[in-house]
């Protein structure tokens, strides 16, 4: 007797192994801490980032529900017309320092979350302290500042030395988000700081305090509740080696203001430059100096940038830099070196190394007293300012011509002007806006692109003689005739 056995259907085996599939534990993943990259398997080093150690292992579940349309419900506050939507609660408070308020657009508006991202030691909790006290004083609601990497004391310390020690300005030390909420039901502060989001965690969130996981989360809380309860926040960030800021991406999405504090550990002179700004100009830049009892504004700063001689020098030429929309006056060294065998050396401090080189060539080719390629130069900019835009190659070609001929240029001119390499001098943005300020200052002389002076534009400086230059041999001619008047 021969029995039969029963053999299952196609579709019941189809809907077997949906179910096996469905029953199968969540897989493993893998993501960097450093960067967020998601590696199919894991890696001692991130294939994105570089980050040794950084890849640690996360549990990716599907969506529970799938195909399924989601049903609409009714929103929390009705959408409005627009013009009857008040706009007096996005009004920007002075944070009375006015460089930063410069930045800002005009303060620091209720409910907004700045981000200030800066190198360790350039000091941006000396400048946020500063701005926790002035808020306190005139802004008529208490300041909070909690710190993640340094105890209530020191930050105390520091605080002595700045004198900032208002009775409204609140301090903590905290490293959990948890505890930064509780503070902030406690003391209802107008303005947080938090230094730095960086060291903040979160016990709901996977990853370690700093990770792309844990930065995210803090962050979104943070902006959730500052919206919310209209708080002005400054969130501190940290920087990677190559100056960006650390941590996904998405944080700079997160926030309304993303702001770069800058300097030179040599010099006094500190920047605090605008990225992002929902709320004003995102070109802004800031000036600040550091001294031994906190960080001041610089409201002025061009005096930091240049040299006063009692006798014109060789080797010195002055130009005018744009700073975001702040035109500052720049003088340019430049020193020639004696005649070397073999490869001499081109060694800039605060220029475009690539610039200075592609000067140095048009000078040798298109003028005829100049031998430049056995000799050493060097080149700098005055007081620590960083000066890389093309429109500063005419003052680096004069200042080098003047030192490699021993010809002292006059000290009330100034050279305005990118240098191709035909020799040609081709026309840059806000002459006007340059000029201006070097009148101001009482330099009397103007070398500018063709298509850039009064004749062209229609108007000009007083008691300032603006000359259209069209190739550096004609402007090494009006320098020399300016210096012998």
């Amino acid at each position: 007797m021969t029995t039969s056995r029963s053999t299952p259907s196609r579709g019941g085996t189809a809907g077997a192994a949906r179910g096996r599939s469905a029953a199968r534990e969540p897989r493993p993943a893998y993501q960097c801490d450093a960067c967020g990259h998601q590696p199919p398997k894991w890696v001692g080093r991130c294939p994105e980032c570089g980050e040794w150690g950084a890849v640690v292992e996360s549990t990716v579940t599907g969506p529970t529900v799938s195909g399924r349309v989601v049903s609409s419900r009714m929103p929390t506050e009705p959408a409005r017309p627009i013009a009857t939507i008040s706009a007096a609660p996005a009004r920007a408070v002075p944070t009375g320092v006015s460089e930063l308020d410069r930045v800002l657009g005009g303060g620091l508006v209720p409910g907004a979350v700045v981000l200030l991202a800066g190198e360790p030691g350039v000091g941006k909790s000396t400048l946020l302290l500063d701005v926790a006290q002035h808020w306190a004083i005139g802004a008529g609601s208490p300041s909070l500042v909690v710190s993640g990497e340094e105890s209530v004391s020191q930050v105390r310390l520091r605080a002595e030395r700045m004198g900032t020690l208002h009775e409204q300005l609140y301090l903590a030390a905290e490293s959990d988000l948890a505890s930064v909420l509780g503070h902030l039901d406690a003391v209802k502060p107008g303005l947080l700081v938090l230094d730095s989001v960086q060291t903040i965690s979160t016990t709901g969130t996977e990853g370690v305090p700093g990770g792309v996981t844990q930065v995210r989360a803090v962050t979104a809380a943070l902006v959730s509740v500052a919206k919310e309860r209209g708080i002005a926040t400054v969130l501190v960030g940290h920087v990677t080696k190559d100056g960006q800021v650390a941590g996904p991406r998405v944080l700079e999405h997160l926030v309304d203001v993303v702001l770069h504090f800058e300097g030179d550990k040599h010099s006094s002179l500190r920047l605090v430059r605008g990225v992002k700004n929902r709320f004003g100009a995102a070109d802004e830049v800031g000036c600040f100096e550091m001294h031994e009892g906190g960080i001041s504004s610089l409201a002025d700063p061009s005096g930091l940038f240049l040299t006063r001689y009692a006798e014109p020098v060789p080797g010195t030429c002055v130009t005018v830099a744009m700073e975001g929309r702040r035109a500052l006056v720049t003088e340019v060294q430049a020193l020639i070196g004696a005649t070397v065998a073999g490869s001499p050396r081109r060694t800039v401090s605060g220029l475009d190394s690539a610039r200075l080189a592609m000067v140095l060539a048009v000078l040798q080719r298109r003028t005829e007293r100049l031998t430049l390629h056995d000799r050493e130069v060097f080149a700098a900019t005055v007081g620590g300012i960083r000066v890389v835009e093309p429109a500063a190659d005419l003052a680096v070609a004069l200042a080098v011509a003047s030192g490699g001929l021993n010809l002292a240029i006059a000290p009330h001119l100034v050279a305005i002007g990118e240098v191709g390499l035909t020799g040609e001098v081709r026309r840059v943005g806000a002459v006007p806006r340059r000029l201006a300020e070097a009148a101001r200052l009482g330099f009397k002389v103007a070398l500018v692109p063709t298509g850039c002076g009064p004749a062209s534009t229609g108007a000009g400086p007083e008691h300032m003689r603006v000359t259209e230059v069209t190739d550096v041999r004609s402007a090494l001619h009006h320098a020399a005739r300016a210096s012998a008047e």
